[in-house]
């Protein structure tokens, strides 16, 4: 299903797209080195200028979308990151953006760190997975006590996307209340960063240590005990992941197809045997259906909808799965050269492997979707 784009949609797009292609070719992140920055805070911060961190941000807090369905906005923003395969905290700053948002009004004011992040003034970052444990958002070991008018945040995060380069983490926590969410800044005494590996050349992700971290009272987001801001994030994550895996997918199909038509074998393209026909017809079905389950939690999540739980963990769950089949054939269909270095491809695969497992595999959104059901 294609759905139409008002001209400022499209305008929207190609301005990203020209801001990606100017600083970010695919050779240049084939060329990241580890330990090196991947992005520049001043590219975000034209990034920024453009949109890319105004989205879910009310027009009153300095924000605002091009099409006033920020979610569908920040979609199609994620489609063309996933196109270059692009670098930047474009996530990890729209679910913290979310998060902020959802929590306004309950509990401290944050309006200044919104107004911060959305005009690329600052970076920010979600720091909820733990060492060694499984995927669970709205469980947590790491520990927030009372002290006084303040907290003092004990334990470990890992995983945590962009943290090198972050200003603020929101940290989720367990407190006597319940699960917590806090606002920490990156420079706080007791908070040590430590750079993780990264199957994607283009993103970095670190482990992030909190010894007795002193925070006060207004570093607290929401309140103990609610779930609805945590269960927000994870949409707004999960719709960002789905929309760049479908990009990728899109762009390495396209690659392939195109590979099929060009490549001879015994005087004949390889477009032209029955077998490759089928294998690039399944692909294509795997490949729409992937866009339409994606749309559909995008919409779903824009409306907050009662079904957006089910259908963003639906959507994970295919796209997951399916991504990961459809660029392993793209490999296998172009032979020897679709496993070099030169070739585009294995960026993709990169990308797509890295999103299928974070923020919940398949399986996870699985066995969220049969609890979501009570079976």
């Amino acid at each position: 299903m294609e759905l139409a784009l008002s001209p400022d949609q499209r305008l929207f797009r190609e301005s990203a797209k020209g801001h990606l292609e100017k600083e970010y070719s695919l050779d240049r992140v084939r060329g990241m080195k580890d330990g090196e920055p991947r992005w520049s805070r001043q590219w975000w911060s034209k990034g920024a200028d453009l949109g890319w961190a105004a989205a879910l941000v009310p027009e009153e807090l300095g924000g605002g979308s091009v099409s006033g369905e920020g979610v569908r906005d920040l979609s199609l923003l994620a489609e063309e990151l996933g196109t270059g395969v692009a670098p930047g905290p474009l996530l990890p700053v729209n679910v913290v953006l979310a998060g902020l948002v959802a929590a306004q009004g309950r509990g401290p004011d944050h309006s200044a760190e919104i107004e911060a992040l959305a005009a690329g003034e600052s970076v920010a970052t979600w720091a909820v997975y733990e060492p060694g444990a499984e995927w669970a958002p709205l469980e947590a070991s790491l520990s927030a006590t009372r002290d006084g008018d303040s907290f003092l945040l004990q334990g470990v995060k890992d995983r945590v996307q962009e943290a090198d380069q972050a200003d603020l983490l929101l940290v989720t926590a367990n407190t006597p209340g319940g699960l917590a969410q806090f606002l920490v800044p990156a420079s706080a005494p007791g908070v040590s960063v430590s750079p993780q590996w990264s199957l994607d050349l283009s993103r970095s992700f670190s482990e992030v240590r909190l010894d007795e971290v002193r925070v006060g009272g207004e570093a607290l987001v929401g309140t103990p005990g609610e779930k609805e801001t945590v269960e927000r994030q994870l949409q707004i994550a999960v719709v960002i992941q789905c929309s760049e895996m479908c990009a990728a997918l899109d762009r390495a199909f396209a690659l392939t197809t195109q590979w099929a038509f060009d490549r001879y074998s015994f005087g004949r393209p390889l477009a032209s045997y029955q077998a490759l026909k089928h294998r690039i017809a399944d692909m294509r079905t795997w490949l729409e259906a992937c866009h339409a389950t994606t749309q559909a939690a995008a919409a779903a999540v824009q409306e907050q909808s009662p079904q957006a739980a089910r259908l963003v963990s639906a959507a994970k769950s295919y796209v997951g799965d399916r991504s990961l089949v459809i660029l392993q054939d793209c490999v296998q269909l172009h032979g020897g050269i679709g496993v070099t270095w030169e070739h585009d491809l294995h960026l993709y695969l990169r990308r797509a492997t890295l999103d299928q497992a974070h923020y919940g595999t398949p399986q996870d959104h699985r066995l969220r979707l049969a609890d979501l059901a009570s079976l």
